[in-house]
């Protein structure tokens, strides 16, 4: 079974640049997007008539959202949190016999830190939101998280530390997530490799020379390590600020 998560930042933007050749290439079982920025009824996209296709559009236009292109039918499907709906269209959660997906695109705190209050509360109702799940049945969680979890996921650590995406709080709270059993399925497989990231700053030459940050993960309930194959980065995939992340293993019922 294969899964792809990609921050497209702007789905219609990516699809200029190449998202249907990856897409159709990939073959993915499930294929999650973090970042539309758009509307129901703003883009025909020509897939494959064997996905399903799931969509969480932000009440504001041009902004968030996320959606799921599943070759499983899945049993039910959730929007949001702890209501069936959530005005940033941050979240969406597929539920399978084996195992529930939940794709999120978490809230950045600002470059000012503006948000990081919202943030950090919003974290707080995310891990009771997967404890939740994972009482009932195994997760996957995908997505951009926001946040680079240890030095080695990004370039310039020492610089960077207190920024957004690399606040002592915002670190915390994914080393959380692990102690509550979700595990880090690169890292799972690649410990100790550097110079791995998920996002490139759009300024001059800064991906040419992998200035980057790992924001961008599968996580994994604790208990789904012996299905895992491989977790990578598709580093040289362009056509977003985001790379594409893959996440390989066997399936699950």
């Amino acid at each position: 079974m294969k899964l792809v998560s990609w921050n497209v930042n702007g789905l219609r933007a990516c699809v200029n640049k190449g998202f249907i050749d990856y897409f159709n290439k990939m073959q993915a079982d499930l294929f999650c997007l973090q970042e539309t920025k758009l509307q129901k009824g703003q883009i025909d996209l020509q897939l494959s008539e064997e996905y399903y296709q799931y969509w969480n559009y932000a009440e504001k236009k041009g902004y968030s959202g996320t959606a799921i292109f599943s070759k499983i039918k899945p049993l039910s499907v959730w929007y949001g949190l702890e209501e069936d709906n959530e005005p940033e269209g941050r979240v969406i959660t597929l539920e399978f016999e084996g195992f529930y997906l939940v794709n999120v695109y978490t809230p950045n705190a600002r470059r000012d830190l503006s948000r990081l209050d919202v943030r950090l509360e919003w974290e707080d109702r995310f891990l009771q939101y997967l404890i939740q799940l994972d009482q009932k049945k195994p997760v996957l969680v995908c997505g951009d998280l926001n946040v680079a979890h240890q030095e080695i996921d990004l370039k310039n650590a020492k610089s960077n530390v207190g920024n957004s995406g690399f606040t002592y709080e915002e670190r915390e709270k994914m080393t959380r997530l692990q102690q509550h059993g979700f595990i880090d399925t690169f890292r799972y497989f690649y410990p100790d490799t550097a110079d791995a990231y998920t996002w490139w700053s759009y300024m001059a030459k800064v991906r040419e020379r992998n200035i980057g940050w790992r924001i961008d993960y599968f996580l994994a309930s604790d208990r789904l390590k012996d299905k895992l194959i491989d977790s990578s980065i598709d580093a040289a995939i362009m056509g977003s600020d985001h790379c594409p992340i893959i996440l390989e293993m066997n399936r699950l019922p």
